[in-house]
């Protein structure tokens, strides 16, 4: 079985988070270890997404979740570091606006979906609206619980418009998360990301571990499939995403576009600017 076949939540299955070890790293025993193919992942990531903003026939977006400190930021820095800025843009989806509550919970998120040609990367998603809501109760179960098909069929939707759908849910223990935590508070560099609210929800924790089951076996469909990333080990979360989003756009089949102009008359038009140039000096 391929590390992408392994990653992946495959639809239909139960999901039992307490079963995978978050510490996982495979065949790799460090960074240094890793390296090497972490580099020729991100490589690969650079020239496919060349094609994929020179070809235009298809889009990919980028789902990030997890629990505080999982790593949605690191993932960001680290690996999507291989993405040109030019055809990538990264959303955070925080609490909503008095704006956003005035409509469908899905409203908001749409207009940040990549064209073709693009990527996108959200940094938390529209699954906030199947978690927090329902860990803190800020919606009935009546409503909450109806939106896993509604972002299916959302999801399906945007597949039909050759929009590549990949989910990554990056899974801590939460000794790694009190060992970020401190981390943190030990880093000058770090502490301006410590919130009072990353401790209260620790308390919930149990909560939300139901809640990312739920979500993984209810949206985890042949079209837009969730890929659970053991993240205790950066190192082996920047190598799992680099790998699966390098192959996914190898699946793609991507191709640079065909020239738009005679090339032998834009050769002949250059070498007469070239002597051109050249008689004028």
């Amino acid at each position: 079985m391929g590390l992408r076949s392994k990653l992946r939540v495959q639809p239909g299955s139960k999901v039992r988070l307490k079963d995978i070890d978050a510490s996982f790293h495979g065949d790799y025993t460090s960074a240094e270890h890793a390296k090497e193919d972490l580099d020729k992942n991100v490589a690969r990531m650079t020239e496919l997404q060349e094609k994929l903003y020179g070809e235009k026939k298809h889009a990919l977006l980028i789902v990030l979740q997890g629990i505080d400190s999982a790593g949605k930021d690191g993932t960001c820095w680290h690996v999507l570091r291989a993405m040109n800025p030019q055809g990538t843009q990264v959303k955070g989806f925080k609490q909503p606006t008095e704006e956003e509550l005035a409509h469908d919970f899905l409203w908001r998120v749409h207009p940040h979906v990549p064209g073709l040609g693009q990527v996108g990367v959200f940094n938390r998603s529209h699954y906030e609206d199947v978690l927090v809501v329902r860990v803190h109760d800020l919606v009935p179960k009546s409503i909450w619980s109806e939106r896993y098909e509604l972002i299916n069929d959302f999801e399906k939707m945007l597949t039909q418009h050759n929009v590549t759908i990949l989910k990554f849910f990056l899974y801590i223990s939460p000794e790694e998360q009190l060992s970020r935590f401190r981390q943190r508070l030990d880093d000058p560099a770090r502490q301006w990301k410590i919130s009072e609210a990353d401790y209260k929800e620790r308390d919930y924790w149990d909560q939300y571990i139901a809640a990312y089951e739920d979500m993984l076996e209810r949206c985890s469909t042949p079209h837009a499939p969730w890929y659970i990333i053991p993240s205790n080990h950066k190192w082996y979360r920047n190598l799992a995403v680099s790998h699966v989003i390098g192959k996914t756009l190898e699946d793609m089949k991507l191709k640079l576009p065909e020239p738009t102009v005679n090339l032998d008359d834009i050769r002949r038009k250059y070498h007469a600017a070239v002597e051109k140039s050249r008689g004028g000096n």
